[in-house]
């Protein structure tokens, strides 16, 4: 908990310092800071996890958040209802902390609201994605009752459907439900997961940086806004665009019978991507794969490619863009099961090249391992 408040410190310190050596006079720059509980139980992705009995406690946390809301009507934000957006950390409990450590995690965080801006009592819809660490591994002799999780760290993802309520100027009253999820992608095994559900609750505090630079009379009635209203309407932009893309990825993964080890094995993706975008927000793609996974000892290394092919959709903002991709095999599956989904996130680095991460997976849902890749869109119309 040191630690928490301590990062929660610099990022506070840190904010108001940038804050007041840039800001223009009379520029509203809104900020927030935030506190969460989190109280809840488990979904096993495994039924050993369940009869074990190691997770009947569920888990608790709490949460630290500093938040940026961004406000001009020129900007990307304007277009999907001026989400705010973070950095945060975590820090918990799952169950008998013995077997499954105590985690910690440092995420960022996107929060977009629903309901109208009028309104008091106000629904957002908020994913964060992160790293978690501090666990404690599976190890065939120090600790071989954790099937969950093979790894000191793993990728940590949360969806909170929350309500803030705004309780005074500045103070907005949180709660809500959400669901979180803790894997490594296979990276090492076991990789069961955790998966939590719960609710929570907190308070979040608005402020606005450039009072700092405007006055500093903390007796001062000249005040600026604490908090952005935003418009009751957003514009929307329709530019379509098409274009062929190319991505290749590495990764490393483990087999069933390493788990406990270190021992790694390179896995290789490349696709060839259709993209179309109907606007700013919203795209489909469709493509082919090529797989290279050296787990598959057993099978002649000319014999190890895999053919696949996949259709998906995008969520983009900004220059990130949320990928989900279903594909199948051509051909053999390898006993990788009848088809394959792809979720992943992409940054835009240029117009040209961007850095993509994803989760390709077996048979559905199971995690087949994590691809770290980069690609380019060189044809596009």
């Amino acid at each position: 908990m040191r630690k928490l408040y301590f990062f929660f410190f610099i990022l506070f310190t840190h904010s108001l310092s940038v804050s007041s050596q840039s800001d223009a006079e009379g520029k509203n720059r809104f900020k927030f800071i935030e506190i969460k509980s989190n109280y809840g139980a488990f979904l096993y992705s495994d039924n050993s996890l369940g009869q074990s009995g190691l997770l009947d406690q569920g888990y608790g946390a709490v949460s630290v958040k500093l938040g940026w809301q961004p406000t001009d009507p020129e900007g990307w934000a304007s277009r999907y209802g001026y989400p705010s957006y973070g950095i945060g950390l975590y820090s918990g409990f799952l169950g008998d902390a013995r077997v499954y450590g105590n985690p910690n995690a440092i995420y960022g965080f996107m929060n977009f609201p629903i309901s109208g801006s009028h309104r008091r009592n106000v629904f957002s819809i908020e994913p964060s994605v992160g790293l978690t660490y501090n666990l404690n591994p599976f190890d065939s002799q120090e600790n071989p009752l954790n099937e969950a999780i093979g790894a000191r760290m793993a990728v940590y993802f949360n969806i909170d459907f929350g309500f803030a309520y705004k309780f005074t100027r500045e103070l907005d009253l949180l709660y809500g439900f959400d669901f979180s999820h803790f894997s490594n992608g296979a990276t090492f095994t076991p990789n069961n997961g955790l998966n939590l559900y719960g609710i929570n609750l907190g308070v979040r505090y608005h402020y606005n940086a450039s009072q700092f630079s405007k006055n500093k009379d903390p007796f001062t009635d000249d005040v600026l806004p604490a908090r952005f209203k935003r418009p009751s309407k957003s514009p929307r932009d329709k530019t379509r665009e098409s274009a062929i893309s190319f991505y290749v990825a590495g990764g490393a993964s483990q087999r069933d019978q390493d788990q406990g080890t270190n021992t790694l094995f390179g896995v290789f993706s490349a696709v060839v991507d259709y993209e179309h975008q109907f606007n700013e927000m919203h795209g489909i793609t469709g493509g082919i794969d090529l797989f290279y996974d050296n787990r598959l000892r057993q099978i002649e290394t000319s014999e190890r490619p895999q053919l696949g092919a996949h259709i998906g959709y995008d969520f983009m903002f900004h220059k990130l863009a949320v990928k989900f991709q279903i594909g199948t095999y051509v051909g053999d599956d390898k006993g990788k099961g009848g088809f394959f989904m792809r979720p992943a996130l992409r940054y835009n680095i240029s117009k040209l090249v961007f850095a993509q991460i994803g989760l390709k997976t077996l048979n559905g849902g199971a995690a087949d391992y994590i691809e770290y890749g980069i690609g380019i869109r060189p044809f596009k119309w």
